[in-house]
């Protein structure tokens, strides 16, 4: 019966009714079901944002509110691809390596050619050739996602130092930090580039076969293989869209910083991970939310922008970051346990 559903495209039913989801729920429309289950993420973050208007004097401030959005436009752009590396049942570590790496090659092509579209389109090229080489490993020869991209998040940032001579890389051509600071209706590009991974890829989770197939991977992949997905080809698929946005997180980070900087976004993938888990994607795959990602991708925002204004030490930054990260997979294990008894 499950195999049927599959062929007919729904994947998404069958992975989640692998997770063990209340059958209640089934039956609702999606979008619905998805309001019910992050309508507890959505309260904790109302909660949050109007207390953290009331005790801290600077926080509701249209200047903050826009710095807030910029903040968490690195985490949240790359965490609408992780969303869907995690819903496959993968990880990808990789990704602040891609990051540094991407922005490294679209420095020193842009700088090399003179040109801005060449830069950046090497940097995303480079970081979609690394994430469709992470799929190729996972889907190819089966090794464990954690440690294929373990490796690989040492190899890429290996590659960052040595295309970049070991040093940050200036850039000469002054039309690149355009792409930084170029702004419409008061919002800046990498804001609104964050902005339109949300909705794409919340379209393409939520209203196409392709994220059906995803989800029910995730759920149950050898279900999803008789079924006739090629499980192969989706993870090589997915994993290179993984470094498509980072590579392009990358480039429009080296822009704002002005430079191509190897050491750059240095446990970045850690805060990606923290963001998808709060925002109620299931780390043993088949279930995500573009709504609880953005919410946790808020959340998280909140919370650095919040220590920021209190001049909160840095040391006792990496103590919290670290909470939030322990208390989002706890989260996701009482979710599991309570799928599994329902």
């Amino acid at each position: 019966m499950t195999t049927n559903k599959l062929a007919q495209g729904d994947g998404t039913s069958a992975a989640l009714s692998s997770q063990g989801q209340p059958r209640g729920r089934q039956g609702l429309v999606k979008p619905l079901r998805t309001l019910l289950d992050t309508s507890g993420l959505i309260a904790i973050f109302v909660v949050l944002f109007v207390a953290l208007s009331v005790f801290i004097p600077d926080f509701l401030t249209g200047r903050n509110m826009v710095g807030l959005l910029l903040s968490v436009t690195l985490i949240g752009t790359i965490a609408t691809t992780m969303m869907m590396v995690l819903a496959l049942g993968e990880v990808d570590l990789s990704v602040a390596s891609i990051v540094a790496f991407a922005g490294v090659v679209a420095a020193v092509v842009t700088s090399t050619s003179g040109s801005v579209v060449i830069g950046v389109l090497g940097g995303v090229v480079a970081g979609g050739a690394v994430g469709a080489f992470n799929g190729f490993v996972v889907a190819r020869f089966g090794i464990n996602s954690l440690i294929a991209t373990l490796a690989a998040m040492e190899f890429v940032r290996g590659l960052a130092y040595i295309t970049s001579g070991g040093d940050a890389v200036m850039i000469t051509v002054p039309g690149f930090f355009d792409l930084g600071s170029a702004s419409f209706l008061g919002l800046t590009l990498p804001v609104w580039t964050m902005i339109v991974c949300f909705v794409i890829f919340g379209v393409l989770l939520n209203m196409t076969a392709f994220g059906r197939n995803v989800l029910a991977t995730g759920g149950n992949p050898e279900a999803a293989a008789l079924a006739g997905v090629n499980v192969r080809r989706l993870k090589i698929i997915v994993f290179g869209l993984q470094g498509v946005v980072a590579g392009i997180a990358g480039v429009l980070l080296t822009s704002r910083m002005g430079l191509g900087d190897p050491n750059t976004s240095m446990g970045l993938e850690l805060a990606v991970i923290s963001a998808c888990v709060l925002g109620g994607v299931a780390l043993s795959g088949g279930v995500a939310s573009i709504t609880g990602v953005l919410v946790g991708v808020l959340i998280m925002g909140c919370v650095q922008n919040a220590m920021g204004l209190l001049n909160v030490p840095t040391f006792y930054q990496y103590l919290v970051r670290g909470a939030i990260l322990l208390l989002a997979v706890m989260f996701d294990r009482w979710k599991q346990t309570r799928r599994q008894r329902a």
